[in-house]
């Protein structure tokens, strides 16, 4: 196993944590997981996700603002937006409204 699939697989875990109807960051989840500094990466880890077993929730992490950044990985150009507000996640113009409200901070929550 390379350090890559470690650090992936424990972005997965903590994604796979993330409430229904709540989001976080990549830069939390990087946070969380010992790694500040890596949101970038986390983001990559994600992009990556779709093939993974069990699921994970990558539609439930947006960048630090709240802006569906990484909607381009998830096929259609609203499909990251549909899943989120499927869950009462309330989107316009790819950002979360109320963002400060609905963030999970998994640092904090784990």
């Amino acid at each position: 196993m390379s350090d890559n699939d470690d650090f992936f697989d424990r972005v997965y875990s903590v994604t796979r944590l993330i409430p229904f109807g709540k989001v976080t960051s990549y830069g939390a989840i990087a946070a969380a997981i010992g790694s500040p500094g890596a949101a970038r990466m986390v983001g990559w880890a994600l992009n990556k996700s779709l093939s993974q077993t069990p699921f994970v929730p990558a539609h439930r992490v947006v960048n630090r603002n709240g802006i569906l950044s990484g909607k381009h990985y998830f096929g259609g150009s609203n499909t990251m937006q549909e899943l989120l507000e499927n869950e009462g996640v309330k989107v316009v113009d790819d950002k979360i409204v109320d963002f400060k409200l609905i963030f999970w901070d998994p640092k904090s929550e784990l």
